[in-house]
């Protein structure tokens, strides 16, 4: 953006960064989808038609589909204690049984049984067009020879595979088989083979299993057999050695053991509950009078109604008291009486002290009693127990080879039921059948794919070619970018101009001088007198209004007209500008200020005729050089003779003070005086006039002009652009400028204006 302190902004806009409103989003978006509306058909078009070459060259393929289940029932009913140490169905099991589902075991299976790799789907040429493709592509480096029947088998496994899904359904314990095919009947024939493929294998893993465990089951029965009869042979004989007689399997002093201890335990129990009650009736001695909750504790009705008395008398001691005084005859009564209560107490509490101190003496007598038989007892059992330490040993020996041998039977009668019992956790639930319609290529999600890709490509590269085109392409551009007015939007009149010739051009003083060579040309410089209704001439009239209201501002008789670059128009429309205010009865000079290449004086004044140069140096008069056009009535100033030849300094000639003298003489001879000057990039000229120029107009080509440049151009004149009357966006495609401003557009024009006689 260009960078330039212009003082009070030109156009009323908000320049502060902010967010883009929701809003302001869309319209944006909106504003790019009608700018590159063509761009998005046609790649959209492409998308739909790829979509639809797809369709048209890759075969129909049919899916089958069947459910299987993992019956959790018949492992709870046949399977409680499996030889194979079963596991939990949880959500890892499925998932294994998925992964068998899709293993080489079972595809080989069923390609072994369907004889598959006779069928050309699977060992042949593949169909499609993107295969077809791909096998012209690496035809040159296939082999000739023929494949073998390991070759044959790996291909159709390949192709198997691809073809074949297995998938858990949710969170429970049923799987869905699918297969596709060319065929619906050989998808549906595929899908149930793999059924039955898996769960002939799962059968016959558990049998192999199964078998394996029963003979190596039926040699360690044997073993421990003969180890269990043993040892329960040296526990009977140890017994009888060591006179060892138990009675429910436990001995006699063992039983007397247990009794005693568990005397001991609850007299030490009774003890400890004693010794608690004489410390809590110690720590209450200690108070004077006991609180609410020891009396309530102790439940002894007494201390409970004489504690009552006492709080009684203390509330009336406190309320006398604080009437009557400390001292008062009532107050002592009530003291001595509190002294009373006081003293019973103390001796209810003795007396409890006394009664939980004799029990607490008994209990522990009875506890030294418990102890002492204890002892005994002790002394008695240890010779036993040191022969029950063998005794227990052999015992354990006995009853773990005695368990092996139990557990290991039962395992060898569930092996031989097994083998019997043809059953697996799996089963078919619904079988497949043969599909009605094709599974793909699917048409309507084709076509959908194919036209949001072509929307998402279209959408893509518009914006890239959107944020790639830095030219000015609408009014808002130049007025958010540059800061100042956009004057008009002028349609390019390159196709539109007429080949009739203009009136004579004749000299102010004299006959006609002669024609321009280029009659086009010069009807091109004209357009607004040949066409008064166009929308060229509307344009032109919008930059006449702008001009009188900025002089009834200030002085703005002298106007500049350049560009950035050469071939932007500005000649034109300084011509057709100066055009416009002569025919509407306004005085008006045209200079051709461009004395680097004067292109107005080429076309439109005679060879050698005298002009801005020859009046600036004093070698010809004013009156003499001036070039009147009879039917608008403008007055033509060109470059002069002189400016044919290549001069050194024209910035010089167009800043002197000869230059300034002769435009300050005219300005009041004349409305407007419009000079043509050089475009800014190229030379310095302009830079030089802004001593002498009230506003300049700025003249920007439509869709070619960079906006890097223009900001460039203006931004090392700050002179022109602090007294730049606008911007005029020349050379507009009509039949484009709809899709950037739709008002502008040339529909909208002719919608609203042709009725009256205007044309574009």
């Amino acid at each position: 953006m260009l960078q330039i302190d212009k003082g009070p902004p030109v156009v009323d806009r908000e320049f502060a960064s902010h967010e883009p409103s929701p809003a302001e989003l869309l319209t944006s978006v909106l504003d790019i989808v009608r700018r590159q509306l063509p761009l998005i058909l046609i790649v959209m078009a492409c998308a739909v038609v790829l979509g639809l070459v797809y369709l048209v060259t890759t075969p129909a393929r049919y899916t089958a589909t069947a459910t299987m289940v993992i019956d959790t029932r018949k492992v709870q009913l046949f399977q409680q204690q499996s030889v194979l140490g079963d596991i939990a169905i949880d959500a890892g099991t499925v998932e294994t049984q998925v992964q068998i589902l899709k293993s080489e075991n079972i595809s080989l299976a069923v390609i072994k049984d369907l004889r598959l790799t006779e069928d050309p789907e699977f060992v042949g040429a593949s169909g499609g067009l993107v295969a077809t493709v791909i096998r012209v592509l690496l035809s040159p480096f296939a082999s000739d020879a023929t494949p073998s029947e390991f070759d044959l088998t790996r291909r159709a496994l390949s192709r198997f595979e691809n073809a074949r899904t297995v998938k858990r359904l949710g969170l429970t314990y049923a799987m869905e088989l699918s297969f596709r095919s060319l065929s619906p009947g050989k998808a549906a024939a595929i899908a149930n083979a793999i059924a039955d493929a898996y769960i002939v294998d799962q059968l016959e893993a558990k049998y192999q299993a199964t078998k394996r465990a029963s003979l190596w089951l039926q040699d360690r029965i044997r073993e421990l057999r003969t180890q269990a009869s043993a040892a329960q042979r040296a526990v009977i004989d140890y017994k009888e050695k060591n006179n060892i007689v138990d009675t429910g399997g436990r001995l006699i002093g063992e039983q007397q053991l247990a009794e005693v201890n568990s005397q001991l335990i609850l007299a030490r129990a009774s003890t400890a509950e004693a010794k608690a009650r004489l410390d809590r009736i110690n720590d209450i001695m200690r108070q004077e009078i006991p609180n609410e909750s020891v009396a309530d504790a102790l439940k002894n009705e007494t201390i409970i109604k004489l504690r009552g008395q006492y709080v009684d008398l203390a509330a009336r001691e406190a309320t006398i008291s604080a009437k009557y005084g400390h001292n008062h005859l009532a107050a002592v009564n009530l003291r001595n009486q509190m002294q009373e209560i006081r003293r019973n107490i103390s001796q209810e509490l003795q007396r409890i002290q006394q009664a939980y101190r004799s029990d607490y003496d008994i209990a522990r007598a009875r506890e030294e009693s418990i102890k002492a038989s204890l002892d005994t007892v002790v002394s008695e059992t240890q010779t036993t127990n040191q022969a029950q330490i063998q005794l227990r040993e052999l015992e354990s020996n006995a009853q773990t080879y005695r368990a092996l041998y139990d557990n290991f039977l039962q395992r060898y009668m569930e092996a031989v039921q097994q083998q019997s019992f043809p059953i697996t956790e799996a089963r078919l639930i619904s079988p497949a059948s043969r599909p009605l319609g094709k599974s793909d290529p699917k048409t309507l999600m084709v076509l959908a794919i194919s036209l949001a890709g072509g929307l998402v490509a279209s959408f893509g590269l518009a914006y890239l070619r959107e944020i790639s085109d830095r030219v000015f392409r609408t009014s808002s551009q130049v007025e958010d970018l540059l800061q100042t007015n956009c004057l008009a939007v002028t349609p390019d009149l390159r196709k539109k101009t007429s080949e009739k010739p203009l009136l004579g051009i004749v000299n102010a003083t004299g006959p006609t001088l002669g024609r321009a060579e280029k009659a086009n040309d010069v009807s091109l410089l004209a357009h607004v007198v040949e066409q008064p209704l166009s929308r060229f001439a509307e344009a032109i009239r919008s930059i006449k209004v702008a001009a009188d209201l900025n002089g009834s501002v200030k002085s703005n008789k002298v106007i500049g007209v350049t560009s950035s670059m050469p071939g932007e128009g500005k000649s034109t429309i300084a011509a057709n500008f100066a055009q416009l205010i002569a025919h509407s009865g306004g005085r008006v000079l045209l200079i051709d200020g461009d004395l680097r290449n004067p292109s107005l004086t080429r076309k439109l004044a005679p060879d050698d005729a005298p002009g801005l140069v020859e009046v600036v140096s004093d070698k010809t008069a004013l009156r003499h050089a001036l070039i009147s056009d009879p039917a608008s009535g403008l007055l033509f100033l060109p470059a002069g003779a002189a400016a044919a030849v290549k001069l050194l300094h024209t910035n010089e000639v167009l800043s002197s003070a000869a230059m300034k003298k002769l435009l300050d003489g005219m300005r009041a001879n004349y409305d407007y005086i419009v000079i043509d000057f050089p475009p800014l990039a190229p030379v310095v000229d302009v830079r030089a006039t802004t001593g002498i120029v009230d506003s300049y107009l700025f003249v920007v080509e439509w869709g070619r002009t960079k906006i890097d440049v223009v900001e460039h151009a203006l931004s090392g004149a700050r002179g022109v652009y602090d007294r730049l009357l606008g911007v005029v966006l020349n050379k507009a495609d009509t039949r484009m400028i709809g899709r950037y401003e739709h008002y502008y557009g040339s529909s909208y024009y002719r919608k609203h204006y042709a009725q009256y006689g205007y044309v574009e």
